[in-house]
């Protein structure tokens, strides 16, 4: 599966790379207004790859088809989730970091992030890629097949930072959820920077300045 992208570069010859996949029924457009938003020019040229879910049936939705990185079966996100879609999309997104590597901006200057259902791909897919990555950064979302993380991931990104915000009246994903994300990934020895803001299951400018600073941090120059 080749995944359709938008990209924006903040200045020639890009030095690092953010990977930010959008939620269930949105596409690569729409976290775009955030990447404008952020203020990275101490970090140099940064590449922004937003790439676009493929269509499927969800049948949470009554199997109208739409932009989805996996199938959501039902509401209790922690059952019956759909491990061959969240395998299929992983391995699309490993595509992506495989092609910002060739075009020269190395793992440990790659940013995997994502909002939602993109936040569970960034998650899933960062914890197991072979190569340190700068960090990984999740947005309202949680971590996708938890029992399965311990054996799966990989000693490469076990100690690359991640940022988890989440809203308190996230009725989509609800912040039991995302905490009990935050738990298993502590317990399992990730340094977590964890954020909860008064919102529900969208984006504010307070999480907006909390990623810009993190971000800062994780892909300072040497």
């Amino acid at each position: 599966m080749s995944l359709e992208t938008i990209e924006i570069e903040t200045g020639p010859q890009p030095r690092a790379a953010v990977v930010l996949m959008h939620g269930l029924g949105a596409d690569g457009s729409d976290f775009v207004p955030l990447a404008q938003q952020l203020r990275l020019a101490p970090v140099g040229p940064v590449r922004f790859v937003f790439p676009n879910a493929p269509l499927m049936p969800v049948s949470i939705n009554g199997g109208m088809r739409m932009p989805a990185w996996y199938d959501i079966l039902g509401p209790d996100l922690a059952q019956r989730e759909d491990e061959a879609g969240l395998r299929r999309s992983q391995a699309a997104i490993e595509a992506l970091l495989a092609r910002e590597q060739a075009r020269g901006i190395p793992a440990a200057r790659i940013v995997l992030a994502g909002f939602s259902q993109g936040c569970a791909m960034a998650l899933m897919t960062g914890l197991r890629h072979p190569e340190r990555l700068a960090g990984i950064a999740g947005l309202s979302g949680y971590l996708p097949l938890a029992a399965r993380t311990a054996a799966e991931r990989h000693d490469a990104n076990a100690l690359t930072p991640i940022f988890l915000a989440h809203g308190r009246h996230d009725e989509v994903v609800p912040l039991a959820r995302a905490s009990a994300s935050r738990d298993a990934l502590r317990t399992l020895g990730y340094a977590v920077a964890w954020h909860e803001y008064a919102m529900d299951h969208s984006v504010c400018m307070e999480e907006i300045a909390d990623l810009n600073r993190w971000l800062l941090g994780v892909l300072a120059p040497a």
